[in-house]
């Protein structure tokens, strides 16, 4: 079986992603610091080291595909300017050494996946809240749209080796191992269901298991190239999944209570602003490439995580 090498491999998608690799058969390679343990049989280790510029040759032999995730987390801290240069240079660093290495060692990889996010686009307007943001929408100036844009530009240059590139512009991804979700789930520990500043941001979320799916389906198929959309066909406001994941778990038991816009910002500083972004986003291309959504409404997601 073919053989796929994970960058960010020990994250909350990538665990999960590498579980459903390891389903369906695939050898699994994971690029790591240190060794982390994930109870598969089908996974080895190998070491990469970004700041240093190391990574293991063998690795890049052997490999067949790569799917490449790795990037500090855009919500793990505060926005200082220290840290949205970690931010960027997580991802830039970490493509370039994989662009590096492709260049340098012989290989046989068919094609690179790379995740992106939907940060590329900016707020809504009167054309996306009609139709969604697609594909071709330019990148937003504000900080996340500039770092997907230099992420996306670093791994460009694979395509220039002869091998096929996806880059999937990921949505707020919901999981019940962490993330998104879990920080939605804890004022109602309290019975508050905490509907962020007006509450009719729309939100372009997905799945967790829908993604990992895509990254699969991506990688299979080789007529699918260039830049996707990875987000559920339905997007929701911030209040309607605020209130979909309260009713869920504590039925009728709990109270809405709206956060204003500046206490966010007090409490996020400038992160409050993809906090409070309206991003409807459009996902019918990878839909045109015949890919299937599990989980296409957010009653379905939630009831799905909630109960596994």
């Amino acid at each position: 079986m073919a053989t796929v090498l994970i960058t960010g491999g020990t994250g909350m998608i990538g665990k999960r992603l590498a579980e459903m690799l390891a389903a369906k058969g695939f050898e699994l390679i994971i690029l790591s610091r240190k060794k982390t343990n994930i109870a598969l049989t089908q996974v080895s280790y190998a070491k990469w080291d970004i700041s240093s510029g190391e990574i293991d040759r063998h690795a890049i032999e052997k490999a067949d595909y790569i799917i490449h995730l790795a990037g500090a987390g855009v919500a793990d801290k505060r926005w200082s300017d220290k840290r949205k240069k970690e931010i960027v240079k997580s991802r830039t660093a970490s493509s370039a050494l994989l662009v590096n290495a492709l260049k340098t060692i012989p290989n046989k990889v068919k094609a690179l996946i790379s995740i992106s996010a939907i940060g590329w686009y900016g707020p809504d307007t009167a054309q996306s809240l009609k139709h969604g943001f697609t594909e071709e929408a330019p990148a937003d100036t504000a900080f996340l749209g500039e770092t997907c844009r230099l992420w996306e530009e670093s791994i460009a240059p694979v395509e220039q080796l002869g091998i096929r590139l996806v880059k999937l512009r990921t949505g707020i991804v919901l999981s019940n191992t962490g993330g998104a979700l879990a920080e939605f789930q804890k004022p109602l520990k309290a019975a508050v269901a905490a509907v962020l500043g007006n509450g009719q941001q729309i939100i372009s979320w997905i799945h967790i298991d829908d993604l990992c799916a895509m990254f699969l389906y991506a990688l299979e198929k080789d007529t699918m190239t260039g830049v996707y959309n990875a987000v559920a066909p339905f997007p929701v406001t911030n209040k309607k999944l605020t209130l979909a994941l309260a009713e869920q778990l504590r039925g009728s038991s709990f109270i809405t209570m709206a956060i204003p816009a500046f206490i966010l910002k007090i409490i996020l500083g400038e992160m409050s602003i993809e906090v409070l972004k309206s991003a409807n986003v459009n996902c019918s291309k990878v839909q045109k490439e015949q890919f299937n959504f599990q989980y296409p409404s957010i009653g379905d997601a939630l009831k799905a995580l909630l109960v596994s």
